[in-house]
């Protein structure tokens, strides 16, 4: 795993200028992403530079130093991520004559291009990358980004200079920079707790879209274009609806898990995987350790708030499978300490608060190995979360009804307060009933004015408050893209529920989160289940097959099943969160009040004060449970003040 930069003039001669100096302090600020080694190549004539800092995983020798050019010198790339099939398309390539130098998959991927072009090589990839190619013969910058967004990649142009990193601080040290916040993404920032892609904090800067190729040359402005999209994906899926039986489904879900997580496991370096006792870490481990001749070593983090700790079951299913375990026990002085770096490790506003133990399990992880498998991806594919069926049986229930019915019921469900409906909802069984019940009824209550079921799923993922003047410059122009089309294509409503989380929250706010907290640490996270052949045949289930006896990712427990014990596995989804009402109330309090300070408010004008203060003050007097989105303002003002902006 790297840290790609570079940057190319659109307008004027480049003959003048001195790119050298300028690459190799935009890579510097990726020293994180990879400490092993820098390189950097510039064509000052062109009025472009690559840059690159490196971790390297396979191929540890100057043979896999970056940027490459190729044999036949036309091409230069720079490249962060894994290509998990580069053998098979090595062993092609030397059936036709081609020799390499060395054994890294960077020099795979850029002899295909050599040979067959950008287009026709990238299709053929499989794994998790983001790529510039410079062609010197055409004058030809390409930016790639992986299919399902595992690896990010920023792009902007400013004062006609094309700049591109992988983290936004790379592109704020190249003299062009001048960009300044927008407050329509600050504005979904505190919607959403993300913000949704392509949109950045900054007003005319990008994240280039998950399947996509950027083109840029001088005297043009840059052109974005698919080579693969998940609504393909889906309607091929649809067209060929698998149709056989349940034991050949399962076995094919095993060949293929077994297949995607063995590819993973190929590194030149120690290698592990994080373990949370789930479904899903635990079907990619029990993978690993029927893959592996000796026991897998693997990570779990623990709280000590019981309603929060997972890693009792970590343990259990560590133990079953025979695996070397490390386990980390977080506490509220540990997370206080990782706050302060938030803003850097972020680069923008995030208020994902699980960024928090997901960096300390990285953190303790890399101090034993450098690559870790995780189990990312499996709720969304296979329908993990519990909202699903909760929020498709909720809508028919209430479609029928008339709109004055439903603002009714929602103000009757909120005169109950969270609390007493989390001990009413004890009655429900635990397969049936989400974590933080009593919340997630008031969500309900809050969102009962929906038209539509896409709109009522896009209500379920909003903070309600964050629509109600927080940012009053803001016209809410930032959402999550969903389309009114979508639902001819696919009228499944639970089926869309996980297409729209697989193209925003998967994407912007999951995997955001996981390669900035494991690369702050220069750990290399793996993704099996993202890979892009096992979300096409995810798509050709049918529901029954992801959705059965109340329970999601009905398929993927069957497959699990062949390995660890149902009752190890089977509980309530917990999450990966962490007591983050409660430290408000206390340990964070002091850090919390002092972003908050109600002058320092009304100074600066972007947020509205009294809705923030009275949302503290009601989260402090326990009326209601804000920390969702006071960690989203604290988060947004944490990152305002460190960057000055």
């Amino acid at each position: 795993m790297c840290g790609i930069t570079g940057f190319l003039l659109l307008q004027g001669n480049g003959s003048d200028a001195e790119p050298t100096k300028v690459i190799k302090s935009m890579s510097d600020m990726l020293v994180h992403r990879g400490p092993d080694s820098s390189g950097d190549w510039t064509d000052p004539a062109a009025g472009v530079a690559l840059g690159h800092r490196r971790l390297a995983i396979v191929d540890l020798s100057q043979g896999g130093h970056q940027p490459m050019i190729s044999a036949n010198g036309r091409w230069v790339v720079t490249y962060n991520g894994e290509v998990y099939n580069f053998r098979e398309l090595r062993q092609e390539l030397e059936n036709t004559g081609c020799r390499f130098r060395g054994h890294s998959d960077t020099e795979v991927m850029l002899e295909m291009v050599a040979r067959h072009g950008v287009d026709a090589t990238i299709v053929r990839l499989v794994g998790m990358f983001a790529v510039a190619f410079w062609d010197r013969q055409e004058r030809c910058l390409y930016l790639v980004r992986d299919r399902l967004g595992v690896k990010p990649l920023y792009w902007t142009v400013q004062a006609g200079c094309l700049l591109f990193a992988s983290e936004l601080k790379a592109l704020r040290v190249h003299p062009s920079w001048s960009a300044t916040l927008d407050v329509e993404a600050a504005d979904a920032m505190l919607r959403f707790s993300y913000i949704p892609g392509p949109a950045t904090i900054y007003r005319d800067v990008f994240k280039l879209p998950p399947g996509s190729v950027l083109r840029a040359r001088l005297g043009r402005e840059p052109s974005i274009s698919p080579y693969w999209t998940l609504l393909s994906a889906v309607q091929r899926g649809l067209a060929g609806r698998f149709g056989g039986s349940v034991p050949e489904a399962t076995d094919r879900l095993d060949h293929l898990l077994r297949d995607v997580v063995s590819r993973r496991m190929v590194a030149d370096v120690p290698l592990g995987a994080f373990l949370s006792g789930g479904i899903d870490s635990s079907v990619v481990v029990a993978q690993m350790q029927a893959a592996s001749t000796v026991p897998v070593r693997t990570f779990s983090i623990g709280f000590h708030e019981s309603g929060y700790d997972e890693a009792v079951h970590a343990k259990a299913v560590a133990r079953h499978l025979g695996t070397d375990h490390t386990e980390f026990y977080l506490d509220a002085a540990a997370a206080k300490a990782v706050i302060p770096k938030l803003p850097a490790m972020f680069d923008e506003p995030f208020g994902d608060s699980s960024q928090i133990p997901t960096f300390l399990v990285a953190e303790m992880t890399r101090r034993h190995v450098t690559v870790a498998l995780s189990g990312d991806g499996g709720d969304e594919l296979f329908g993990g979360y519990p909202r699903y069926q909760a929020v498709d049986t909720i809508w028919r229930k209430l479609r029928g009804m008339p709109g004055w019915s439903r603002r009714g019921l929602g103000a009757l469900l909120r005169t109950i307060p969270a609390g007493q409906w989390d001990r009413i909802l004890q009655a429900v069984p635990w397969k049936s009933r989400p974590a933080r019940s009593g919340e997630k009824v008031h969500r309900v209550a809050r969102i009962l004015d929906a038209r539509t079921a896409d709109e009522f799923y896009q209500m379920v993922m909003t903070q309600r408050e964050a629509q109600s003047g927080l940012v009053p410059a803001a016209k809410g122009t930032i959402g999550l893209g969903l389309s009114k089309a979508l639902a001819a294509v696919l009228p499944d409503f639970v089926e869309r529920m996980q297409y729209f989380d697989t193209m925003t929250y998967l994407a912007e706010d999951i995997m955001a989160k996981v390669d900035r907290t494991t690369m702050a640490v220069s750990l290399e996270a793996r993704e099996p289940l993202l890979d892009h052949r096992l979300v096409e045949f995810a798509w050709t289930l049918p529901k029954q097959y992801k959705f059965a006896n109340g329970q999601g990712k009905w398929l993927l427990r069957q497959v699990l099943f062949r390995y660890v014990p149902q009752e190890l596995v089977e509980r309530p989804k917990m999450g990966f969160s962490i007591p983050i009402d409660e430290w408000l109330r206390g340990v964070l309090r002091e850090w919390a009040e002092d972003l908050l300070d109600e002058q320092r408010l009304q100074a600066d004008g972007l947020l509205a004060s009294s809705i923030v203060l009275r949302l503290w003050s009601e989260h402090q007097a326990r009326v209601r449970d804000h920390s969702t989105i006071l960690w989203n303002l604290l988060m947004l003002q944490a990152w305002r003040r460190y960057n000055q902006v």
